[in-house]
């Protein structure tokens, strides 16, 4: 655990690099001077919140694991008494707002799943709404909140993928509901057994992996 580093994930790899990681490996800081998120977008990072990287041993790339991460992030909060939703694939909000994020990369023979969530502080980002945990539970802390979600995490980690598809979509922001996919407006059907999101255009399936959604 560390006060202020520039990033965890940076940390993570480093740690990988020099042949020091171990597998279940939580990197810890209490605030980033370089936080980062998917596309190398910044990641704000006062004091007051959680960031950490998980490092796990794997064998191979898993594209389904950001969906068992966003549930343990999901039951983390629920644990705590919030009414959390998912927003494909991983990105965690309440009452619409943003409070957590992931970045999951790979390094080696090791994944790191970098973590974040407004506990006490929250940024104020352009391009979404952000909120914070103490708005719904005044006492949470940093420990106790990493602690729901150590147990989480290796639960959800380890369950099947049809168990992670069927809690991801009752979690899921706008099912069935319309979203905006490149600009244009699509049904949000669910996630297929492959971990591909399934949108309906009119009499048309899409499947799609990578690509953002609005919604």
């Amino acid at each position: 655990s560390f006060d202020k580093i520039s990033s965890t994930q940076d940390y993570a790899h480093d740690l990988i690099a020099r042949g020091d990681a171990h597998n279940k490996t939580i990197i810890q800081a209490l605030a980033q001077s370089a936080g980062r998120g998917r596309y190398r977008r910044t990641w704000v990072s006062h004091h007051g919140n959680l960031y950490a990287s998980f490092i796990y041993k794997t064998t191979e790339r898993d594209p389904k694991l950001s969906y068992a991460v966003a549930v343990a992030i999901a039951e983390t909060l629920i644990a705590l008494g919030m009414m959390p939703e998912i927003k494909w694939p991983n990105d965690v909000l309440i009452k619409g707002k943003k409070i957590s994020g992931v970045l999951i990369e790979y390094s080696q023979s090791f994944v790191i799943i970098g973590i974040g969530i407004n506990i006490k502080t929250c940024p104020t980002v352009k391009e979404y709404k952000t909120t914070k945990i103490n708005n719904f539970v005044k006492d949470a802390d940093i420990n106790n909140v990493l602690g729901i979600l150590i147990k989480e995490m290796d639960k959800w980690r380890k369950v099947n993928f049809l168990t992670v598809r069927e809690r991801w979509m009752d979690l899921a922001a706008a099912l069935n509901k319309v979203i905006q996919y490149h600009g244009k407006p699509a049904e949000l059907i669910g996630l297929n057994e492959d971990g591909a999101l399934v949108l309906r255009d009119g009499s048309r399936y899409i499947l799609t992996y990578g690509d953002e959604i609005s919604i």
